[in-house]
């Protein structure tokens, strides 16, 4: 589908919106979360960011995936949302581990939900500039050409933010082993 986002270009209609949203929604809702860190956020700047799409499909040059051009604009939604004054008001709560599908013992999917969660945890409490290269990186498997045109910074900028979040995860990690 990557090579073929210029049949997009002439005409976007419900089938094409819908092929998007299938193809990328849960990569552009999964992005939105980890730096909104809110559920319903992460609906609000899902359902924006396909209405631009369907509005502006005509403004996607193709000097990048169709796949970067969403998560770019999910990054920018998501911020801006993040920027209101209502936003800066409200407590950020609850968090979740999504599953893989597995039926595993229950002693077994009780640390894997744990391990999750603590992990998420961590990733969540880094800084958004660095949480953000992080996720793009580890969950996305983008290369840092590819999340430096996705956030519009230089690939440097790129390494050195990774290699941070790299850091701090590690020394999280480190930190938290020490009281158990």
């Amino acid at each position: 589908m990557e090579n073929s986002y210029w049949r997009y270009m002439d005409c976007m209609d419900a089938a094409g919106l819908r092929e998007l949203m299938d193809s990328y929604g849960q990569d552009v809702w999964n992005l939105a979360y980890v730096i909104t860190r809110r559920h319903d956020l992460a609906d609000d700047v899902t359902q924006d960011v396909f209405l631009k799409v369907y509005q502006s499909i005509a403004s996607f040059r193709g000097a990048s995936s169709i796949r970067t051009w969403l998560l770019s604009m999910t990054r920018n939604t998501a911020i801006n949302y993040k920027r209101t004054a209502f936003m800066r008001r409200v407590l950020l709560v609850g968090r979740s581990a999504a599953h893989n599908g597995e039926s595993p013992s229950a002693e077994q999917e009780a640390i894997r939900l744990a391990f999750t969660s603590e992990l998420w945890n961590a990733v969540l409490e880094l800084p958004v500039k660095l949480r953000e290269v992080l996720v793009l990186h580890a969950k996305y498997e983008l290369t840092t050409k590819e999340i430096a045109d996705a956030l519009g910074l230089p690939e440097g900028t790129v390494k050195t933010r990774l290699s941070r979040a790299r850091k701090r995860m590690n020394s999280s990690w480190k930190g938290s082993a020490a009281y158990e």
